[in-house]
């Protein structure tokens, strides 16, 4: 059985990253070693709601429990549009959440994660 692949959401202000990013350089310039996280990050909660809407969340839990062969299959389960779908996959591979895999002319979305983790800076 494979281990669960988790990526983690996390919303914080510009000038928190900005920090992370100075405190990361230094610690680099220091000589030493970074641990590499892998994430998504949102600078409010506001642009967390416009980039994961629930018509998103639905077809990344298609994705992932159906494993559709196309984005014609995906658009036709979902009962979607296919250029609406296929502009929601791209989107979500842009920020990392989907991959999407061709073959035989046809193009494969495949859930890069099983599950989010969703961290809020209050």
């Amino acid at each position: 059985m494979r281990a669960k692949k988790i990526i983690r959401i996390q919303i914080r202000s510009v000038d928190e990253a900005l920090e992370d990013f100075v405190s990361t350089a230094e610690s680099i310039k220091s000589g030493q070693k970074i641990q590499r996280e892998a994430g998504v990050y949102f600078a409010s909660l506001e642009a967390f709601r416009k980039a994961i809407t629930p018509k998103r969340m639905q077809l990344l839990h298609a994705i992932r429990t159906e494993k559709p062969s196309s984005l014609n299959e995906l658009a036709k389960l979902l009962n979607r549009d296919i250029k609406n779908v296929s502009d929601d996959v791209i989107f979500l591979e842009q920020i990392g959440l989907v991959d999407r895999k061709r073959y035989d002319n046809k193009t494969a979305p495949r859930s890069a994660y099983d599950e989010m983790q969703v961290k809020i800076a209050i």
